[in-house]
């Protein structure tokens, strides 16, 4: 039996985009990429629901949460030195 094989979001977004691109047919990225042709349009569909997250500002909400994240870290670890 084959091991399932794994791809990154990169991998799965780049397969994705021939799909849109209707440059080749289903059936042919699916066999350069050794990957059931129904897996692919699964993919597709997840790339279609979640395509307006990109234009959202979903962006500026991780800046904000990393940022107090180390402002958080800077505290905790200013307040290491100090004896209990």
């Amino acid at each position: 039996m084959k091991k399932r094989r794994s791809f990154t979001a990169e991998q799965k977004a780049k397969i994705v985009l021939e799909m849109i691109r209707g440059e080749r047919t289903v059936s042919q990225i699916a066999s350069e990429y050794e990957v059931h042709p129904n897996q692919l349009h699964r993919w597709k569909a997840e790339a279609e629901e979640n395509m307006a997250a990109v234009f959202r500002n979903d962006a500026k909400e991780v800046e904000k949460m990393r940022r107090a994240y180390e402002t958080e870290k800077s505290e905790l670890e200013m307040g290491k030195d100090l004896p209990l």
